[in-house]
């Protein structure tokens, strides 16, 4: 929906390549008009994030966008990259709401729910006014964000459930002392992990360079893919579900979203430490 809606008509955005999610965007990117890949870190296999100085931005390109955290790679952006006027797009889908970001700074912000903010089948899309002017009358009727706005988002029967789910979640950060604690704890639940990992005398090696390190996916190896397999397993009796990279990269992922509690983390580098005692 992007491209179609705010490609044209210069019809040449600009892209920041930093895992597989924004290599998808690209792809629909290029079906609309001509993509200029800013950066890539796709030859260091995508295990940091390109400095400010990498970027070779157009001024003229309709919009730049990047995916603020990387899933698969465990890498993640700490600022937003410097775009100058040109509007700025950002897939924030896998660290919405992990802390507080400036809007302002934005053109369109989009998210899918299923990470932090609710259940799976909600997109979230927060989009300037002066954008959805770009939006062409000549597009399909569900892929226009003009008529989504003018509709309240309701120009078809939603997923009224998720939204009630994603009412109760905002409740909840609230509770517990919105996007400001949230990120303090998440801080915490990360350093927690990445310092086992630093500790561990090479044992454990992350993927990330340390800059880029995400807060949400901690991406690490094992001296082998055998004792990969073998934490893999006992993990996985012992409770600890889901920690098998994905198959692109392999090792291990530990995806510690907002939901996840600081406790868990603590268990998991108990359990880490202990089969390193074990295994090492």
């Amino acid at each position: 929906m992007i491209p179609l809606n705010l490609m044209p008509p210069v019809n040449k955005a600009d892209y920041i390549v930093t895992g597989v999610w924004s290599k998808k965007a690209v792809k629909e990117a290029k079906r609309v008009g001509t993509v200029n890949i800013v950066a890539s870190t796709e030859a260091e296999t995508f295990n940091r994030i390109p400095s400010q100085a990498e970027l070779k931005l157009d001024p003229e390109a309709a919009y730049v966008h990047y995916t603020s955290n990387n899933t698969i790679y465990g890498t993640e952006w700490h600022t937003e990259p410097e775009v100058g006027n040109v509007p700025l797009i950002c897939d924030a889908s896998s660290d919405i709401m992990h802390k507080k970001i400036d809007v302002n700074k934005y053109a369109l912000i989009y998210a899918g729910a299923q990470k932090n903010i609710g259940p799976s089948g909600l997109a979230l899309v927060i989009i300037r006014k002066d954008m959805l002017e770009r939006s062409s009358d000549s597009l399909h009727t569900m892929l226009n964000y003009k008529i989504q706005a003018e509709n309240d988002s309701l120009y078809n029967t939603c997923n009224v459930f998720g939204i009630y789910i994603v009412g109760l979640v905002a409740k909840w950060l609230l509770k517990n002392g919105g996007l400001d604690a949230m990120y303090k704890t998440n801080l915490e639940k990360a350093g927690i992990l990445y310092d086992c990992i630093d500790s561990s005398g090479g044992y454990f090696r992350g993927h990330a360079l340390k800059d880029s390190r995400s807060l949400m996916n901690v991406t690490f190896n094992l001296p082998s893919e055998e004792l990969e397999k073998k934490l893999i397993s006992e993990a996985t009796k012992a409770g600890f579900d889901g920690l098998k990279g994905h198959r692109s990269v392999g090792g291990l992922r530990a995806s510690i979203y907002n939901a996840f509690p600081k406790k868990g983390v603590e268990d998991l580098v108990s359990f880490m430490k202990d089969f390193q005692a074990k295994n090492g």
